[in-house]
């Protein structure tokens, strides 16, 4: 059984949804033992602790840059992670982190990678990007993560329609419902399952 640290930074929504997954045996090989929170106050770990999973908080604001790698990689050898995922975590990782967890670190991004992707590309800056160049078919990519922000191997994607009158907000909404919480739980099954054999 795969050992799995989700990695946050603010309400925990991708949380909730592989939550979901693991409760219902969508993550067969897998189980979630760890939620890290790069913010105190995430309503994540909230989550995290109503379902009975160990958390901590490293602050990328109150670490150095190697201190917070060094911190981040600490956490996740003393509960012994098999493979982390990013899910709505919105600092960048350290050259020690990805190293040692290469191909075991996946993100899921509310776009079709390569569109509305790289540093600063986050949250509803994609959507109202998406929504500035008119786009007709938006989505969410899960990817490997590696020392290019958006840059590593896609696993899976799914494509969502933009409607007229969305909003920022209402289509970040209908990504997360219609692909992100669908695909992100399948790309940790994939992993899970690819790394046991």
């Amino acid at each position: 059984m795969k050992r799995i640290a989700v990695l946050v930074s603010g309400g925990g929504t991708n949380l909730q949804a592989l939550l979901k997954a693991q409760q219902r045996g969508g993550i067969p090989g897998g189980e979630i033992v760890l939620v890290i929170s790069s913010k105190r106050k995430a309503y994540a770990l909230e989550r995290a602790a109503a379902a009975g999973i160990a958390t901590a908080v490293v602050s990328r604001k109150e670490l150095a840059p190697e201190l917070f790698d060094m911190m981040l990689c600490a956490e996740l050898a003393r509960h012994r992670i098999d493979l982390v995922v990013l899910a709505g975590f919105l600092s960048v990782l350290g050259p020690g982190i990805l190293a040692r967890y290469e191909n075991r670190i996946l993100n899921v991004h509310p776009s079709l990678i390569p569109a509305f992707c790289g540093p600063g590309m986050y949250g509803l800056k994609v959507h109202r990007a998406a929504l500035d160049r008119g786009v007709k078919v938006t989505g969410a990519t899960v990817h490997l993560v590696n020392e290019v922000v958006d840059g590593g191997e896609i696993l899976l994607q799914k494509a969502v329609e933009v409607q007229p009158g969305d909003t920022p907000e209402i289509l970040q909404r209908r990504v997360m419902e219609q692909a992100e919480w669908e695909i992100l739980p399948q790309a940790v099954a994939m992993l899970c399952q690819e790394q046991e054999g």
